[in-house]
């Protein structure tokens, strides 16, 4: 990676952060799927450079980051942003300084019925479905604790909560970005 452009939120009394995040995100995510390369893949990833802030946990800022400049241009954040244009400000592509720190921003999934997986564990375990759910117990406190925006699915019209886990490395791994600029293994530039 070596170029990237931030996104501030500017949250007032009628649109908190959490709703920023996902309206902003929201065309981050199409803007990406637009111009996705082979089979959701895209070529530009996403970082949270306050991510764990004790205000919000994603913080304000988002960071789009792209091995070229044209790949940011190509985004076209003012198409994608422009009915947002009271509620964030987008700085331009800058190269990104040297970094001792690269982050993993990848999305946490957990089968959240508990109930579902006491059953199952108790089958599988051939132990009785009680005992099966005290292994569970903890269980929601530990989704918690992780970032996450509310999202709403175009094709599906639900909502759906993306979670977001980071991971600091101290070298840089090459891999690839879905159309969310996530990914499971590929590293960003950590400023």
């Amino acid at each position: 990676m070596k170029h990237y452009c931030d996104i501030t939120l500017l949250p007032d009394a009628e649109a908190n952060l959490g709703f920023l995040w996902q309206k902003v995100y929201q065309q981050i995510h199409l803007a990406l799927v637009e111009n996705k390369v082979g089979e959701n893949h895209s070529l530009v990833a996403v970082s949270f450079p306050e991510y764990g802030s004790k205000a919000f946990p994603l913080g304000s800022k988002l960071r789009l980051l792209a091995e070229e400049a044209t790949w940011l241009e190509g985004l076209n954040l003012s198409k994608w942003l422009n009915r947002l244009s009271d509620y964030c400000h987008y700085t331009s592509i800058k190269p990104i300084p040297a970094v001792t720190e690269y982050a993993v921003f990848r999305r946490k999934q957990f089968s959240s019925n508990v109930e579902r997986l006491a059953r199952r564990r108790a089958k599988r375990k051939s132990e009785s479905y009680e005992h099966a759910l005290v292994h569970f117990e903890g269980f929601e406190n530990e989704q918690s604790k992780l970032p996450y925006i509310n999202l709403k699915s175009l094709s599906k019209g639900e909502q759906w909560r993306l979670i977001i886990e980071k991971e600091v490395n101290l070298s840089a791994v090459e891999g690839s970005f879905n159309c969310y600029g996530l990914s499971i293994t590929a590293t960003v530039p950590w400023f």
